[in-house]
């Protein structure tokens, strides 16, 4: 649990309270990053980043501004940055869809109609911009405006995204779901189940 004065005494810079609130910290900021890098060590790489500017900023903190989702906007902002960075980053930005309309309300429905673990399984194989987007819009809950302005893409762009990961996700669980529609019989017979 993060109380004030763990917090003060990381302030401190004392080794066994930054210690302690890492571990406190870390279930959090961890789903986070592996939900915006594939590449675990990359991941923890993200977390780490994170959580360094956690220490840094702590004083500076404002006291109206809860901890945890002062803790997860800094550690989405670092996943994004880390992305910025990456190779793949200017050959995807380049795609431009400002013309596709998108049912925002589609992607949030999708994701409710999925189990925790097999949906992040599959948003593990989405392409990277897409999982960067769709993460920020169904499940962090920003606007396309704010995701365009994050990524430096087109509102339309990032509408694409989403649109593009609902399908491919779509297509994921109707693939899955007629996988567990037939079993094998002993006999060597595909049986299908009602």
């Amino acid at each position: 649990m993060v109380t004030e004065a763990l917090l003060q005494a990381c302030i401190r810079e004392e080794a066994r309270a930054q210690h302690q609130l890492y571990k406190v910290l870390y279930p959090v900021m961890m789903g986070i990053c592996t939900r915006y890098e594939r590449d675990r060590s990359l991941a923890v790489a993200n977390l780490n980043n994170a959580f360094l500017k956690v220490l840094r900023n702590l004083d500076t903190r404002p006291a109206h501004v809860p901890f945890v989702p002062w803790v997860r906007r800094i550690t989405i902002n670092t996943a994004i940055d880390a992305y910025r960075r990456s190779r793949e980053w200017e050959h995807v930005a380049s795609l431009d869809a400002d013309g596709v309309d998108v049912h925002e309300g589609a992607a949030n429905d999708f994701l409710r109609t999925m189990e925790a673990e097999a949906f992040a399984e599959m948003l593990l194989r989405l392409p990277p911009m897409s999982r960067q987007v769709f993460n920020l819009f169904a499940i962090d809950g920003y606007a396309h405006a704010e995701i365009a302005e994050m990524l430096g893409i087109s509102e339309g762009t990032s509408k694409w995204h989403v649109n593009h990961a609902r399908q491919l996700l779509r297509k994921a669980l109707l693939e899955q779901a007629s996988a567990k529609a037939t079993t094998p019989h002993p006999s060597g017979q595909v049986l299908r189940t009602p």
